[in-house]
């Protein structure tokens, strides 16, 4: 069976522009009753791809990460809380780099009780292998991290495999597409709009105090539904859309060049799965049989459409896709 360097080989990009560098980082969580199965081998596989898409594999523009018996528990590529920190800020560190980020293990949700702007009461978080006395990595953190602290003339390409990942970097701008590979602007915006318009009609009739608190309540749910639009729990939501409070949150540093592909939303799971005899998590594999089947010259929007449909019929995850900045989504996928 070729390797997927092999069957990359023909489509790779050529070497250009800015300095590239690469972390990658699978968490089997080995010996612990939370293992995992596919998250080493996820990350052979991409980096299988990076070396054909041209990406150095050198010590100064690589690095990997796994709990695997070849890496030192006690060395610095081991995916304990601090070394995936301190790793992250090595990625994006230097100016004018393209960067690349995978991740491949178990995400999680925790109480938001930080910045208590999440509608859900939730932060998004990734899970180190010393979650149990480190704790988690949380989304804010994330972001502060791996999209604050990166110079803009950077970009940034991000692959999270986990559950609940879809805001696991808190980026503002969130596209899903519907089960036939569609675009659409949410037929939930109309439902919005007209919960504003009828929320104000009560408000200005004035007929009674009652109308008056009606239309009130109705005006609070419609600014609570606008700032949950892209995070619903409902399973048929999908569309372009602004995530939560993380556009006015982060307002003030500015758009980065950041697009992250998750694994599924919020509200979902994401699955550690058997195909072609080796385990893998879904996502991971699902993005690189996208490049491996239609090429490196599909757009964002395509590589999202054609993850979406080579998942949908095994799994029932939706995964998505987050920029840190509105963008036309039709451009070629730039890695």
């Amino acid at each position: 069976m070729p390797s997927y360097e092999e069957e990359y080989e023909e489509r790779a990009i050529p070497p250009r522009g800015p300095r590239r560098k690469s972390l990658m980082i699978g968490i089997n969580y080995v010996g612990s009753q939370h293992a995992l199965q596919g998250c080493h081998q996820d990350v052979s596989n991409m980096q299988e791809f990076l070396t054909a898409m041209n990406y150095p594999t050198d010590q100064r523009s690589q690095v990997i990460m796994r709990d695997d018996s070849r890496t030192d528990p006690r060395g610095p590529f081991w995916p304990n809380g601090h070394n995936i920190i301190a790793a992250m800020q090595w990625l994006v560190s230097e100016p004018g780099t393209t960067n690349f980020l995978h991740y491949s293990g178990h995400g999680g949700q925790v109480p938001d009780d930080e910045d208590n702007y999440r509608s859900t009461g939730l932060d998004d978080t990734i899970v180190p292998v010393d979650f149990e006395t480190r704790g988690q990595i949380r989304s804010g953190e994330l972001h502060h991290t791996l999209v604050t602290a990166m110079p803009r003339n950077s970009s940034l390409f991000i692959i999270f495999d986990c559950c609940h990942s879809g805001s696991a970097v808190e980026l503002p701008y969130v596209y899903r597409s519907d089960s036939e590979g569609n675009v659409s602007m949410l037929s939930n915006v109309k439902m919005g709009i007209q919960l504003v318009s009828e929320a104000s009609n009560l408000i200005q009739g004035g007929y009674g105090m009652n109308s008056i608190r009606e239309g009130e309540h109705l005006l609070a749910g419609a600014t609570s539904f606008f700032r949950s639009l892209t995070h619903r729990e409902e399973q048929d939501q999908y569309g372009l859309g602004q995530a939560e409070g993380f556009a006015e949150e982060y307002r003030d540093e500015g758009p980065r060049s950041v697009f992250m592909y998750s694994g599924c939303r919020d509200d979902q799971t994401s699955a550690d799965a058997a195909i072609a005899g080796s385990h893998v998590g879904a996502m991971s594999w699902a993005f690189l049989e996208s490049i491996k089947q239609f090429g490196t010259g599909q757009s964002y929007l395509q590589v999202l459409q054609n993850t979406r449909q080579i998942l949908q019929g095994r799994y029932t995850q939706v995964p998505q896709l987050s920029v840190d900045a509105e963008s036309d989504l039709n451009y070629r996928m730039m890695l």
